[in-house]
């Protein structure tokens, strides 16, 4: 009995240590995320269930923060009452100021796309510092 005793001792440790139960000497792989979760197979019926359901869910978050028809049509009517003049051409031109004040009437949806980070990603050799009303509401559409 002590013999077996002894021996299932040396296979728990090795075991352990084998399947990665000691614990490494960098700290750092502590700190790393898991980032790979392996697919359930078909007779994991509930992990299956779990997985549709979540996805569902997650795509029900995304999409009610897309912008619908209504509040794109009332984005436009706003950046272009609020348009900079001169125009350029045909195209209508907004500066910082007014670009900010349609970002306060816009609505929470609209709030994520009137950041400064934006409006200079935008901004190109316009001589008054504006941006084109229709390239920024075709970027809204994009990344909206």
């Amino acid at each position: 009995q002590e013999l077996k005793d002894e021996e299932m001792e040396l296979f728990t440790k090795y075991y352990m240590e084998w399947k990665g139960g000691k614990k490494s000497d960098n700290i750092s792989y502590a700190n790393i995320p898991r980032f790979y979760y392996r697919l359930p197979a078909e007779d994991e019926i509930l992990l299956q269930k779990l997985r549709e359901e979540s996805r569902a869910v997650f795509l029900q978050r995304k999409s009610r923060e897309l912008l619908d028809n209504e509040e794109l049509q009332n984005l436009w009517f706003l950046l272009d009452k609020h348009q900079t003049s001169p125009m350029i051409g045909e195209e209508a031109m907004i500066n910082y100021e007014n670009f900010l004040k349609v970002g306060e009437k816009a609505g929470p949806k609209c709030k994520q796309f009137f950041t400064a980070k934006i409006f200079a990603k935008l901004l190109h050799n316009d001589p008054y510092g504006r941006i084109s009303i229709m390239q920024f509401f075709n970027y809204v559409m994009r990344k909206g």
